[in-house]
């Protein structure tokens, strides 16, 4: 009975807070030469709640995400919010088959979704003509693929334990 009685908006706090988590952590100053090294944080923390609750974490909450990114970074506003937005849709699309997977295949499929975000923001910069693109742009593709068993878990746990759903 407790459970039908609770609220949609229960839980909202943790997403929340993640993504808060996944902001900062972005915005911490690295020196350059291991900057282009660092995991988009947003992006897993964005395909991890897009596949756990796919009916309250999608493509809008990507281009919000995406444009406080824009904001956070100061580039183009919408610039990264496309390719957030198409990852929030492609995680919500396929979280049945990536939820139905071993960790290590996660891994592959998530690196599959931060390609194509990364494919996009490189396109948008081509197209600008802002920065010209390099193998640079890609570790961030492998270095969050190898990070996300840590992110999945951590935040399943959490999510778990806060009994969101």
């Amino acid at each position: 009975m407790a459970e039908s009685l609770r609220s949609p908006r229960q839980g909202w706090w943790l997403i929340g807070a993640s993504f808060l988590l996944a902001f900062l952590i972005s915005a911490i100053p690295l020196p350059e030469w291991i900057s282009s090294f660092r995991p988009d944080w947003v992006a897993l923390v964005l395909i991890y709640w897009c596949v756990a609750l796919p009916d309250r974490v999608g493509p809008v909450v990507g281009m919000i995400v995406g444009l406080m990114m824009d904001v956070l970074q100061f580039t183009l506003l919408g610039h990264h919010s496309i390719g957030k937005s198409i990852l929030g849709y492609l995680a919500n699309r396929f979280h049945l088959q990536i939820r139905n997977m071993p960790l290590w295949q996660q891994s592959l499929g998530v690196m599959a979704l931060i390609a194509v975000d990364v494919a996009l923001v490189t396109w948008i910069h081509g197209i600008l003509g802002t920065r010209s693109p390099s193998l640079g742009h890609w570790w961030p593709v492998v270095i969050g693929a190898l990070f996300w068993p840590w992110v999945f878990l951590v935040l399943r746990d959490l999510r778990r334990r806060a009994r969101v759903k």
